[in-house]
């Protein structure tokens, strides 16, 4: 079954341990092992010794990228009220399908803001998936697309703007959010939250007719930032 997951961007090359720097070059290769998605972080050095002839031809080949690491931030005090990417990572961790509809718009929003970026996506299960890749962290994560039809959309950002508002329940409810489409489940890496984002329109998923209704939907919602 398709799950939700957050990969960290390793802090020490797998192929040789040593840990990366701050500002030195990293390479990561995604590969699809059936089950799941696993990302393997090198460094330059072992890039260029075993990895960058061949790299494509491994088995489970997906995509390759490379990036510049940044240390982690000093620890900071919790922030009180709720940013877009702090809540889509506690709506992973949570692992309630419930809540897949608003993570979905989650991911959208950030990607929209370029918080977020589309590294892959693929079909699995009938359901589109996303790889995103959050540029500061260098985190993955894996989205469900849940296929949300035209007259589910407001419904569904009304429970995002809640979410940003409110905060959310540790214990959430077993009744489905408005709106929500149970699917595959979740499960989630810890990492640091990012800068928040107002919840923007979301165009419907292929094969959706467009009109003007969607064209209008929309949540008007304060910034998270702390």
């Amino acid at each position: 079954m398709t799950e939700w997951k957050i990969q960290s961007r390793a802090h020490a090359c797998e192929a040789c341990g040593k840990a990366f720097a701050d500002q030195e070059t990293y390479h990561t290769i995604l590969f699809d092992e059936k089950a799941d998605f696993r990302r393997s972080d090198v460094c330059q050095p072992c890039w260029q010794k075993q990895y960058s002839d061949g790299a494509r031809e491994r088995k489970g080949f997906v995509s390759y990228w490379h990036g510049v690491y940044q240390s982690p931030p000093p620890t900071t005090e919790a922030i009180q009220k709720e940013t877009a990417e702090s809540l889509l990572r506690k709506l992973i961790e949570i692992n309630d399908p419930n809540y897949i509809p608003v993570a979905y718009i989650l991911a959208v929003m950030l990607e929209r803001k370029r918080l977020l970026k589309v590294k892959e996506q693929s079909v699995r299960e009938a359901h589109r998936v996303f790889v995103y890749e959050q540029p500061r962290t260098g985190d993955l994560f894996t989205i469900v697309d849940p296929g949300l039809q035209l007259n589910q959309l407001e419904s569904v950002q009304h429970d995002v703007a809640s979410l940003l508002e409110h905060g959310l329940n540790p214990t959430p409810a077993a009744a489905p959010l408005v709106g929500s489409d149970p699917g595959p489940v979740a499960q989630e890496s810890p990492s640091p939250s990012a800068q928040g984002v107002e919840p923007t329109p979301v165009e419907p998923t292929q094969g959706t007719e467009r009109n003007e209704t969607q064209d209008q939907v929309g949540v008007e919602v304060e910034d998270g930032c702390g």
